[in-house]
């Protein structure tokens, strides 16, 4: 158990700081969403694994290439007092950094954050742009889609409910329902 003086407040400071983009901010908080969800369901610690979420890409608008980007922003991260596993974590979602992942939250952070993006993508290409409007099926025929949302890798989506143990389609919908939970905040509550 990592004994946590770094607050979310913190994070959400930092990612302010280096993120001017909203939807990039909205991004780190649609990840934030699905792995504090999932800290749940695992038994872990929910505000470790939400910064971790929170943080992952907040250094992408200024290190916008792998492997600057996670590497230059894990040594921002550092100097900023983030713990260990956090930065480990962060540097192990881009498979450029050479990072193993190892621990749960190195294998959930991989695993949410381009399913994060994807749903969020397919949302507002709904009529209604709700987050309620949207399920696991239809996440799965739109994957389909090479033109929609090109920058997200949908091997990195299957890959990372495999790492995880989980069948793709639960993986989608457990998602789905943890960004349910903050679609005011996400701006995918709809009309």
């Amino acid at each position: 158990m990592v004994q946590m003086t770094f607050t979310r407040e913190q994070a959400w400071e930092i990612l302010c700081e280096f993120t001017q983009s909203d939807a990039l901010r909205k991004h780190g908080l649609a990840v934030e969403a699905c792995l504090a969800a999932y800290a749940g369901k695992f038994g872990e610690d929910e505000a470790l694994w939400s910064i971790t979420g929170l943080l992952h890409d907040f250094d992408w608008e200024v290190h916008p290439q792998v492997p600057d980007h996670p590497v230059k922003g894990a040594e921002i991260l550092a100097q900023r007092g983030v713990p260990d596993v956090i930065r480990k974590a962060i540097l192990s979602h881009v498979p450029e950094s050479h990072e193993l992942r190892e621990s749960n939250l190195e294998k959930t952070l991989f695993a949410c954050d381009e399913l994060a993006g994807f749903l969020v993508a397919y949302t507002y290409v709904k009529p209604s742009k709700s987050i309620h409007d949207v399920d696991a099926k239809g996440v799965r025929k739109k994957m389909k889609d090479k033109a929609f949302a090109r920058a997200v890798n949908r091997d990195d989506i299957i890959n990372g409910a495999a790492a995880l143990n989980i069948d793709l389609d639960q993986h989608i919908d457990f998602c789905i329902h943890a960004l349910r939970a903050r679609a005011v905040e996400l701006g995918i509550q709809g009309s």
